[in-house]
């Protein structure tokens, strides 16, 4: 377990800390990139070293001397229940967009830079989990959604949905994520509400997706507690959060990400 103390890690930086009202008792945060300072994703900007020795001080920041527990994400419905711990490093960490535990003495972690980072945790159980709930992982396919998978591994833990509480994290509002037809195409009549019109570009019919709403409302279906959102939009919050699309709409090379960390009470 990495001290944070230890000579070869960095002072602890001053971190930009988002914090939901609902989760209140439960060690957990929503970081930011304190102004492009900082970068948490291995696929992000920077050496994974560095990158690697603050992902670690932010563990320490949500509960001290924990140590990290983040998956290597692909935009999939799998969930890991951690049982043997895994370095935190750029190559070998378990492929899955969540992650659920019941141990005491770790720190789970997603990084997201436009997707829905949620957030879940039963006080009562002393179980919690964290998703990364990007489109594909929230409309899911045939082994479910990475949604309620994660709340189907919190049980098997000993979490009761009518206990678990689900924040929503910093994700791209609906006014920043226009969308084409290709793309309507994965969502049912039943998804409407979630779309607005955009207007045409290039002959093509467009629209505004509101994928935090279409989130929360997945969460909303599965009937736990409480389901809330922090209401922070990356895109155009550029002081706060990376955005993958405004790093793509501006042509910058790479971008960076963000981490929401949560840890059992």
């Amino acid at each position: 377990m990495a001290d944070p103390m230890s000579p070869d890690l960095p002072v602890t930086p001053n971190f930009d800390i988002a914090r939901a009202d609902a989760l209140d008792g439960v060690p957990h945060g929503f970081f930011g990139s304190a102004g492009g300072a900082h970068q948490f994703g291995y696929g992000g900007p920077g050496e994974a070293e560095d990158v690697r020795h603050l992902r670690s001080a932010a563990a320490d920041a949500i509960l001290h001397g924990a140590p990290l527990q983040a998956p290597h994400q692909v935009h999939s419905p799998e969930v890991v229940t951690l049982g043997q711990l895994w370095p935190d490093a750029a190559e070998g960490r378990p492929v899955a967009d969540a992650v659920v535990t019941a141990r005491d003495d770790i720190a789970l972690g997603i990084v997201t830079a436009d997707c829905a980072p949620v957030l879940f945790a039963d006080r009562e159980a002393g179980v919690v989990g964290a998703a990364h709930a990007g489109w594909r992982g929230a409309v899911g396919d045939e082994r479910g959604s990475v949604l309620d998978n994660t709340v189907a591994a919190m049980e098997a833990l000993g979490a009761r949905r009518a206990r678990i509480v689900a924040v929503v994290g910093p994700t791209i509002a609906q006014t920043s994520y226009e969308v084409d037809a290709a793309f309507r195409d994965n969502f049912t009549v039943s998804d409407d509400r979630h779309f607005a019109d955009a207007p045409m570009r290039e002959g093509i019919a467009r629209w505004h997706f509101d994928l935090p709403g279409y989130v929360s409302a997945k969460l909303h279906t599965l009937r736990l507690a409480v389901t809330t959102d922090i209401s922070r939009d990356t895109y155009c919050d550029n002081a706060h959060y990376h955005s993958y699309r405004r790093a793509a709409q501006n042509g910058e090379p790479n971008y960076g990400r963000q981490i929401s960390i949560i840890a059992v009470p």
